[in-house]
């Protein structure tokens, strides 16, 4: 049996797309298993935005055959796309520093294949004995010191480590160390950050003693993209939950902390998935 593939794509809105798609997976005798389209109607006059997913099984077409068939559809309609098997693990990099819950997390549903990623490396700020307190298995370890006078040179190293494990996704799983402009460009669209708030509220250091001080009633936690404009990039996912004026600081960073780490398996799911686009400083999410 062949393995379904998943083709995502965004353009400029106009009449015809989806048939134009669906025609061409037709007639190369493509079964369409699941699709799902969204057509944002701009406002202020700006360019109405088309975005697919469709995962359909091949049949006795190739897939590099269908990729260069398709190139020539794309072009005409200027759209980015991606066609991908849907079960090929992508290659993630995680990096933390020394709250570990969100790692742990991704861990354990990694092992248990609930994830649809291969971990190629772990990445720490912090000795491996500071950062980590499970057994990580065969998973490569890498400490990379961080301090001002030496960010340019870490930051380098990372970006050789990610071209030599040919990473695909970089999570950082409360890693406390913010990426520079150059950093953020060069893994734009591939790197997710967890911020424990439910932004845009509360950015910055000790969110949740920012919302106590508030006296909120709900708090939560964001799975955004990395961008140059601090805990501002496109937001994947995001997560709830209530609280009382009994809650403490303290209470609130230990609930918060199972919200991160469910917020953050979720959108490292959907990225892996290929259900996340990117709709300028917004994102499709395709869920499913």
């Amino acid at each position: 049996m062949t393995q379904p593939l998943v083709l995502t794509l965004a353009c400029a809105d106009r009449p015809g797309i989806t048939a134009q798609v669906t025609g061409f997976l037709f007639e190369r005798g493509a079964n369409i298993l699941d699709a799902q389209q969204f057509n944002d109607r701009a406002a202020n006059g700006g360019e109405d935005r088309f975005f697919m997913r469709v995962v359909f099984d091949p049949g006795s077409a190739a897939a590099d055959d269908l990729r260069a068939g398709f190139a020539g559809l794309a072009d005409s309609f200027g759209m980015e796309w991606k066609m991908a098997r849907e079960d090929r693990p992508r290659r993630t990099l995680i990096l933390v520093s020394k709250f570990d819950h969100c790692l742990v997390d991704l861990l354990y549903r990694y092992r248990t294949g609930e994830l649809p990623i291969e971990i190629v490396g772990i990445v720490s700020n912090h000795p491996r004995e500071a950062a980590i307190r499970v057994d990580i298995g065969a998973i490569p370890f890498h400490h990379i010191p961080v301090t001002p006078e030496t960010k340019p040179q870490a930051e380098a190293a990372f970006r050789a480590l990610a071209d030599e494990t040919d990473a695909e996704l970089v999570v950082l799983a409360r890693y406390m160390q913010v990426f520079s402009d150059e950093q953020s460009a060069h893994f734009a669209g591939r790197c997710i950050n967890i911020h424990h708030s439910f932004l845009p509220g509360f950015k910055g250091a000790k969110p949740y003693h920012q919302a106590h001080a508030r006296g909120v009633k709900i708090i939560g936690a964001t799975a955004h993209f990395v961008t140059a404009d601090l805990d501002e990039g496109p937001i994947i996912h995001q997560d709830v939950e209530r609280i009382t004026h009994a809650d403490s600081p303290e209470d609130l960073v230990r609930k918060g902390r199972d919200i991160e780490r469910r917020v953050l398996a979720e959108a490292v799911r959907l990225f892996a998935a290929e259900r996340v686009l990117m709709n300028g400083n917004r994102t499709v999410v395709f869920r499913g």
